[in-house]
């Protein structure tokens, strides 16, 4: 019989293997473990973030999401999914979310609860105070040689940045919002 150098290597590798860990050649049965997700059931839903629309597979059990990852069968993302895609299970089971409003009083160190309404109100204030002191009806501007007034409707006092914490919808109503507010500034990142 010949043995190879390849053959010999193969065949010494397996001999130290079967000595060293007590191989057996014994007939294995090989069983997986139950998956969490056996009985669940299969939704398909599109990734709330960017404007890509990965597929997502969405498993739930008695009404709990117990599993949120990427769908295979998918054209766009073929079962991968980023970061954020990846996370999304945390938008609605998330212990550390904040469910509450908090405000820090200027000059205070300590963040205290307050109440939507109060919350909403403050903001609200906040912007029409600062919209009322920075809006501009309109502005000179120079057509053929002459100084002509144009309406411009907007406040130089405001800037906005969205994220992909928001999705498809709520940019467009946050971005009609903010333009009927007359802003000019306003930034999306989506990496955010």
């Amino acid at each position: 019989m010949t043995v190879s150098r390849r053959d010999f290597f193969k065949l010494s590798g397996t001999s130290l293997a079967a000595a060293t860990f007590g191989f057996s050649l014994a007939p294995v049965e090989a069983r997986a473990a139950d998956l969490q997700i056996r009985y669940a059931k299969e939704t398909t839903t599109i990734c709330p973030y960017c404007a890509v629309g990965c597929g997502m597979i969405v498993h739930t059990q008695r009404g709990e999401i117990i599993n949120v990852e990427g769908d295979p069968d998918h054209p766009i993302n073929e079962g991968a999914l980023c970061p954020k895609g990846s996370s999304v299970y945390q938008l609605r089971d998330n212990t550390a979310r904040l469910t509450k409003p908090l405000y820090r009083a200027p000059g205070t160190s300590e963040w205290q609860e307050v109440s939507w309404d109060w919350a909403l109100d403050e903001i609200a204030k906040k912007v029409k105070k600062t919209r009322d002191t920075t809006f501009v009806p309109t502005s000179s501007i120079k057509v053929n040689d002459q100084q002509v007034e144009a309406v411009v409707n907007r406040t130089m006092g405001i800037a906005s940045i969205g994220s992909a914490a928001l999705d498809n919808e709520e940019c467009y109503l946050y971005q009609k919002f903010l333009r009927g507010l007359g802003l000019v500034y306003i930034e999306h990142q989506a990496r955010i």
